[in-house]
């Protein structure tokens, strides 16, 4: 079995011990065995991805590797642009024709020298927290094909998750990276709203979307991390680049960190079995002398206040789009665009208001906790026939209440595994960890120790023989 992680194939690279050529060909050849079920692939860019490879492995075979990530497996999730490839963002409305430059992601992916394997499928663009779309059909989660992977990076989560890449590329507008992370068994990581540099800027939801990583360790997120945050000219609200290696200070544990924990942030009410999950890790950490306040539900409900801001923006999207093609979109995303064109002005302004109050509550409230730990999902996987938005799966309810107010904030998160359910079918748990803006480093050192607290790694023993299953 190849190395699970970025690290563990440097090591093998640098040791002689595999080479890129071996590892890719092997990726490959796993997309073709279990695509067929999880269909999480848009486009796989064999040739490309095998020539990347062979490129790789001459400069390994004269110990001159270039880039932190020469010769690693990654894939692109299908909402940014790989110069060569359509950008279809899941929906059949979009154009056909090849991108003609990388996004800012994807070419620093190139500039590390990472093998782009190839696109990874998402909800139509992006809308929701599973993914399915009428353009590309539904994708699988590999714990139990009956369950969806989450989204809207769910071809990267179900994927990364089946052993396919070694990590992977996502976005994150509403909990887009984090919802596949909690669903699929992985850590995955939003980086505060800036940090990694993005284009084009022109969608209604840019102030919201932050480009990350999902990895299988903590340490592979900070080092894609490193990665994906050096500058790009395009983007004009990027933050000042800090070049710092995210992966220093993971050793450093939670001693001195004040942690707060919420299992009711914002109002959310969780199901149980997810509940004794994340209490029970939270129970270790306070065993092992972490500081620890259980701070209650902190915000009030976003809904009332947010609900036409997200419609707006699929409005936005909508008006771009003739009329004459609307039926091809999926009738979910149509419904609530068009409800959304009946947001003014005024509603706007209400809503980037309660924007202003929800930083400031934050940032106040890290005045105390340096961490905040709560569920990532309130929910275990949901099955894949699930109507999202709907009475038994609410958006605000069942699927974004603990991850979408970090989206408004602009603040740092990341999902890791926290457990798995006890009943049948087993399925991953997440626990989201959340800092103020810019601390993505107390994010990643918190990460890391609550996960080797809890002795978590890839792949779960009930995910070694879901994926011997699948095959």
């Amino acid at each position: 079995m190849l190395p699970a992680t970025v690290h563990g194939l440097l090591r093998s690279y640098r040791r002689k011990e595999l080479s890129p050529v071996e590892v890719v060909a092997e990726h490959l050849a796993r997309i073709e065995r279990l695509d067929p079920t999880l269909n999480a692939f848009v486009v796989v860019d064999v040739e490309g991805a095998t020539a990347a490879a062979a490129e790789s492995a001459e400069r390994w075979a004269r110990a001159e590797p270039i880039g932190d990530l020469d010769g690693i497996p990654v894939t692109i999730k299908d909402i940014v642009a790989m110069a060569g490839f359509p950008t279809s963002e899941g929906s059949s409305v979009s154009s056909d024709e090849p991108a003609a430059a990388d996004a800012p992601p994807v070419a620093r992916l190139r500039e590390a020298n990472a093998v782009l394997l190839g696109k990874t499928t998402t909800s139509e663009f992006g809308w929701k927290g599973m993914t399915d779309s009428p353009r590309f059909g539904i994708t699988r989660n590999p714990w139990d094909a009956d369950h969806t992977p989450g989204g809207s990076s769910g071809g990267a989560g179900a994927s990364l998750a089946a052993g396919i890449g070694a990590v992977a590329h996502g976005s994150d507008g509403g909990g887009s990276i984090r919802i596949p992370a909690s669903y699929c068994g992985l850590v995955g990581l939003k980086p505060t709203f800036g940090r990694v540099p993005q284009a084009p800027v022109d969608s209604p939801f840019v102030s919201l979307v932050a480009n990350g990583p999902l990895a299988r360790s903590v340490e592979d997120a900070g080092l894609l991390l490193n990665v994906l945050s050096r500058p790009d000219i395009r983007d004009w609200h990027a933050v000042p680049h800090d070049d710092r290696d995210w992966r220093v200070g993971l050793d450093d544990g939670l001693t001195g960190l004040r942690i707060a924990y919420s299992e009711t942030y914002g109002g959310a009410v969780v199901e149980p079995d997810v509940a004794a999950i994340c209490r029970r890790v939270v129970d270790r950490l306070v065993d092992a002398g972490a500081d620890i306040t259980e701070v209650g539900p902190v915000i009030e409900p976003l809904r009332p206040q947010l609900e036409g801001y997200w419609k707006a923006g699929f409005a936005t999207r909508l008006a771009t789009i003739p009329s004459d093609r609307w039926g091809e979109l999926d009738p979910g995303f149509r419904v609530l665009a068009q409800e959304g064109m009946t947001f003014d002005v005024h509603g706007m302004a209400e809503a980037n208001a309660a924007r202003a109050r929800l930083v400031e509550t934050m940032r106040r409230f890290h005045l105390d906790h340096d961490i905040l730990l709560t569920p990532t999902m309130p929910t275990p996987p949901p099955p894949v026939d699930t109507t999202y938005h709907s009475p038994g799966f609410d958006r605000w309810d069942h699927a974004v209440p603990f991850t979408v107010p970090f989206n408004y904030t602009g603040q740092p998160a990341a999902s890791i595994p926290a457990g798995v359910t006890a009943g049948g079918p087993v399925l991953p748990v997440g626990l989201q960890v959340v800092a103020t803006h810019f601390r993505e480093d107390l994010v990643l050192r918190a990460a890391r120790a609550v996960l080797d607290l809890v002795g978590w790694t890839w792949p779960d023993p009930a995910l070694t023989a879901a994926l011997e299953n699948l095959t």
